[in-house]
């Protein structure tokens, strides 16, 4: 183990453990064990994400019991013998998969599809603690941000990685469906990379304040939730850009608005599967029109190797994240933080710690 010099270490911490699905408490339990390569985080912030919610109904691969939060930020508290480059006391970020390196996808390059993939905060023990452990080759430095702002740089990574999938070329017309947390910064990702002239289409509200504070687009397009209404306004939308977008990115998580997405793309663009969905959802369009017109249809889900880039990002003050975080509770209201989060009552929310 690494020296600990300056972090008196305590025999256990509270953490928030889930017992099964949606039964959970704070408990007190030993700190993790550190292997060899291992960086112990004493943790300032931890993201609350949709996946978050998802986990506490048991959905998502959600292996209980479980210490859940994948967004870990914090200080170095000690480190396994085989560790170099950190010291104690380092602000740090966590990526929350582990991978093997030698399976089918991996020894292809595919890490992101690796078969023996193990995701902290879902698989096994993650940031709703004091402590945390990692290993080290997937901690990651950074200077600038507030613990609470770090926390988004595990979503700016998965941005950064969708920013890698559609490749804008230059001059490129994007249409982003939505203005969550993750959504926003690969709007403004979109908009320094190619894209030319940026459109955000969501419901008026918090997020659509928060998008505009941001200057996170060159156009808002408010979609009220009444669906005859919002019909109207996408049909306008279509209207003012007869053409379409050379870039379509659905990122609400809704089968429908993606089934109208399509029509939005211009032909031989690029349509993105941005959102996460229900596993039950299915969609409904022309196959002929995606032959016709080469529309590309492509995917984006988490990131491999991307949080150095976000680092860059955010660190820099290149992509605006004030206010994305809306909300911050402490590990006794993780209650209040779940009903918060489905009532749509904060953008995005963190527990923080001390």
């Amino acid at each position: 183990m690494g020296s600990m010099d300056s972090f008196d270490l305590p025999r256990s911490m509270r953490a928030l453990e889930y017992t099964e699905a949606q039964k959970f408490s704070i408990v007190e339990k030993p700190l993790p064990k550190i292997r060899e390569h291992d960086v112990l985080i004493k943790v300032k912030a931890c993201g609350v994400c949709g996946t978050d919610l998802h986990i506490h109904d048991g959905e998502f691969g959600a292996q209980f019991p479980l210490v859940p939060g994948h967004e870990t930020v914090g200080l170095v508290a000690a480190y396994g013998s085989q560790v170099t480059g950190f010291s104690i006391g380092d602000r740090v970020v966590a990526d929350n998969s582990e991978l093997c390196g030698h399976c089918h996808y991996c020894r292809r390059g595919k890490e992101l599809f690796c078969e023996n993939f193990i995701a902290h905060g879902v698989m096994v023990d993650g940031g709703f603690a004091e402590y945390a452990t990692y290993p080290a080759h997937r901690v990651f430095k950074f200077k600038n941000l507030s613990d609470v702002d770090a926390t988004l740089l595990e979503p700016a990574a998965c941005a950064a990685h969708g920013l890698d999938k559609i490749a804008p070329q230059m001059g490129s017309k994007v249409l982003l469906f939505g203005a969550g947390p993750t959504g926003l910064m690969l709007a403004q990702l979109l908009r320094q990379n190619g894209g030319c002239h940026t459109v955000i289409a969501a419901p008026g509200g918090l997020k659509m304040e928060l998008a505009r504070s941001l200057d996170a687009a060159d156009e808002y397009v408010e979609l009220p939730r009444d669906g005859d209404t919002a019909a109207k306004r996408m049909e306008q939308l279509r209207t003012e850009h007869p053409y379409g977008f050379d870039i379509v990115v659905e990122a609400t998580g809704s089968a429908r608005i993606l089934e109208k997405a399509i029509h939005f793309v211009t032909k031989g663009g690029k349509l993105v599967v941005y959102g996460v969905y229900g596993d039950e959802d299915r969609v409904s369009f022309s196959p002929n029109m995606i032959f016709k017109e080469e529309i590309h249809v492509l995917g984006s889900f988490s990131q491999t190797c991307k949080f150095p880039a976000a680092i860059d990002y955010l660190d820099r003050k290149r992509i605006k994240v004030d206010g994305i975080v809306s909300k911050t509770f402490t590990l006794d209201e993780w209650e209040a933080c779940l009903n918060a989060m489905k009532k749509k009552l904060v953008i995005k929310a963190a527990i923080v710690f001390d």
